[in-house]
């Protein structure tokens, strides 16, 4: 079933009541106290990437809340109502986007840019939150480094043998623990958004390098892509912050840092960072915003609305015209999608070409993850992209598998050819 006008007037007065009630949050990154409400999302998944084994664990899979809240002085959007307690990455999480063409010539692009960049080729390389190891296995090879890896949730048995360097994985979180592992580079994608203290974290990094010309290259959603390209299936309960670029460098500044560049990547999703230790007691270097994010935060609650609201419209057209569809990705923007809709039997089905998630279900909803392969038994009239990167590629498979259904893409300005 679809969800009803209630989930509008939840949002709204759920959102009111949360603002009167909640204590005034200091910002994680910069420790400012001039924060604006945002918006508040009821009861999401807590995790996005831990897919269940059956239906009915995954419709009693656990919710929090999202009560996201802007900082004026730096920029940082981050989750007050995060919990870090109920958070932890075992071998569950099911993160990996490597079985994408496209996203595995990304990887390689951005391997090949770093070990051009730091000349890493027969040095030590360090991935703090490896996951299965991905890219950190492409960073081995490339360059016939020494890799580390720090993950709890890797799995060994999905790692075959490098063709070239040496590959270690140690199946933990990164601490102190560890500071005396050194590298020429420490690396960190798609980790630092998932860390309640971004600083403590990062000035653990900083101490473990020490006098050591380490540099360090970060890769995590870039906030923009949320709030100004309205990418709102990003909003989840693991990402307890969301940066800006002026944010991210601040928290790099802060935590003892020389911030070299911050630049948006793959159509603006993604944020990179390099950066070098900068001496011991040498003040942060300046780095100014060059955007001002305050109007698009104070628009932003509107335009939520107005896209779940579109979005609920649209699916119970499909419903009532009797159209099938199905929902291509199964990571956290489709699962956010169908949660924050409350899609039900308006979409049949979740397709994603991981073989680790398929024959698996999507904590809140319940909806299967199925191969591709079924597209040609459960023909469906519309296919819903999640993420408009991907949108070429599922094109061209849908083309050979000769399914004819409308391909609808997530995105403000979706490919030519392609519906909006």
């Amino acid at each position: 079933m679809l969800s009803s006008p209630m989930f509008i007037l939840q949002y709204e007065s759920a959102s009111q009541d949360q603002m009167a009630h909640s204590p005034q949050p200091e910002c994680p990154v910069c420790d400012s106290r001039d924060i604006l409400d945002c918006i508040h999302i009821p009861s999401v998944p807590i995790y996005c990437n831990v897919l269940l084994a059956d239906r009915a664990a995954a419709l009693n899979a656990p919710r929090g809340d999202i009560d996201l809240a802007f900082c004026r002085n730096c920029g940082h959007l981050f989750n007050a109502a995060f919990d870090p307690q109920r958070i932890d990455y075992t071998e569950d999480y099911e993160n990996s986007l490597h079985f994408s063409p496209r996203f595995q010539e990304y990887a390689r692009s951005l391997a090949e840019q770093l070990i051009a960049r730091y000349d890493l080729r027969h040095k030590i390389v360090i991935e703090i939150a490896c996951g299965k190891g991905d890219f950190l296995k492409l960073l081995c090879e490339l360059g016939e480094n020494q890799a580390i890896g720090f993950d709890p949730s890797y799995v060994s048995d999905r790692s075959a043998p490098t063709a070239a360097g040496a590959l270690n994985v140690i199946k933990d979180y990164y601490s102190e623990a560890y500071a005396g592992y050194r590298a020429d580079l420490i690396c960190c994608r798609h980790a630092l958004e998932h860390i309640h203290r971004p600083r403590e974290f990062l000035a653990t990094i900083r101490r473990a390098i020490g006098d050591n010309p380490t540099a360090v290259f970060f890769e995590t959603p870039n906030a923009l892509y949320t709030l100004e390209d309205l990418g709102i299936w990003d909003l989840i309960y693991e990402h307890c912050g969301y940066f800006c670029a002026h944010s991210l460098a601040t928290a790099f500044r802060r935590s003892g840092f020389e911030v070299r560049r911050v630049e948006s990547a793959f159509g603006n999703q993604f944020l990179h960072l390099d950066a070098l230790p900068a001496p011991p007691g040498a003040a942060p270097s300046p780095y100014p915003p060059t955007f001002n994010l305050l109007n698009s935060v104070q628009d932003f609650a509107r335009q939520y609305r107005d896209k779940v609201d579109g979005w609920q419209a649209r699916l119970r057209d499909f419903q009532r015209q009797k159209r099938r569809a199905v929902l291509w990705g199964a990571g956290s923007k489709g699962v956010t999608f169908l949660n924050v809709l409350n899609a039900g039997q308006s979409v049949d089905y979740v397709v994603d070409l991981n073989p680790y998630k398929q024959g698996r279900f999507v904590p809140g909803t319940g909806h299967e993850v199925v191969s591709p392969d079924l597209l040609t038994v459960r023909r469906p009239a519309v296919v819903i992209v999640m993420n408009p990167n991907y949108a070429e590629e599922i094109g061209r498979t849908l083309t050979a598998m000769s399914i004819q259904a409308e391909l609808i893409v997530d995105s403000p300005n979706p490919p030519p050819g392609l519906s909006p």
